[in-house]
């Protein structure tokens, strides 16, 4: 099993990148662990509370499980994903039962940041992306997908999102062995991932 592990701050083009690479590869050989999924159930405290969580700092995940499920995977067992909701800060009832693959891709904004995890990880990859273009994207996102405006948007930017970039996101860029900028744009990087995994695959 090839692990990757895709970060990046909140709008860099992950989510691009990591379906550019599951385009030009083989149908049923890449699952996707994204760190959205692995956020803490908030659900025991108001909803007004759980509107002003940092979402961009590593408190609000529970790495644990995470590392567990990459750990299950890599033995050959099948997990139960867990879903989240943005809108009410609470983890879904249901799960999604995933098998393991020949390529895991582990994609969020924390994840390099984590010891444990990083030394599960083949590939560990970051993706960078102009401030000015992170924050457009994050505007156009969380009105359409989290029902925010757009002055809740810019407040959240610049009370939690910008600073936990800055302490949290962007130190992490050093364990990364690959640094992708202008993230699903840049075709040459994305060919040259699909060359390592499929490299990887054929062994």
């Amino acid at each position: 099993m090839l692990i990757i592990g895709i970060a990046g701050g909140t709008g860099s083009g992950k989510t691009t990148v990591v379906r550019r690479i599951i385009e030009q590869l083989p149908q049923g050989e890449v699952t996707v662990l994204p760190q959205d999924s692995y956020y803490r159930d908030n659900s025991d405290i108001p909803l007004e509370e759980r509107q002003k969580i940092n979402f961009d700092h590593p408190d609000s995940l529970e790495f644990e499980l995470l590392v567990d499920h990459l750990t299950a995977l890599k033995k050959g067992e099948t997990i139960q994903l867990p879903t989240y909701s943005y809108v009410t800060c609470t983890r879904g009832e249901e799960t999604i039962a995933v098998q393991p693959t020949h390529v895991v891709i582990v994609e969020g904004i924390l994840i390099l940041g984590n010891k444990e995890l990083r030394e599960l990880m083949d590939l560990k990859i970051f993706v960078d992306a102009d401030a000015d273009d992170r924050l457009s994207r994050v505007i156009t996102r969380d009105i359409i997908e989290r029902g925010r405006d757009v002055a809740q948007v810019l407040d959240r930017y610049k009370k939690t999102v910008k600073p936990s970039h800055l302490q949290f996101i962007e130190p992490t860029k050093r364990y990364a062995n690959l640094i992708v900028p202008q993230g699903g744009n840049n075709v040459v990087a994305i060919n040259l991932l699909k060359q390592y995994i499929e490299q990887n695959l054929n062994k």
